[in-house]
């Protein structure tokens, strides 16, 4: 199918398509023109990548990941390891901006009070 094809078939843009391409995650062959086609399969790898990117993971991660990525979308237990370390990356920020809240939430507190008093 041609790159366009595809992005209509995956609600996702072109350029989209053309990025995951130079980042490793999708394949396409080229006609003698140079056009792309990519085969039967790419609509599936691209709703694999998009739901590994909805997940927080970096296209690194996931250029990683993607061999060991299940038809379910499921991931092979060989690389839970890698998606526990995101998940611990991702509770770790929200614990530092809940913290980041809570500061901030006391000084707006604090400065209403000290409005009110003064007035």
């Amino acid at each position: 199918m041609k790159i366009g094809e595809l992005a209509a078939a995956t609600d996702t843009s072109v350029r989209l398509l053309r990025y995951y391409e130079e980042q490793g995650l999708l394949t396409s062959y080229r006609l003698d023109s140079g056009h792309r086609r990519y085969d039967d399969s790419a609509p599936a790898a691209v709703r694999r990548i998009r739901a590994l990117l909805d997940a927080g993971l970096p296209t690194r991660v996931i250029r990683d990941l993607l061999p060991c990525v299940r038809r379910d979308g499921t991931v092979a237990e060989c690389k839970l390891e890698t998606l526990q370390e995101h998940l611990q990356g991702l509770d770790d920020r929200i614990t530092a901006l809940s913290e980041t809240r809570t500061s901030l939430a006391g000084l707006i507190s604090a400065t209403r009070t000290h409005a009110s008093a003064g007035t």
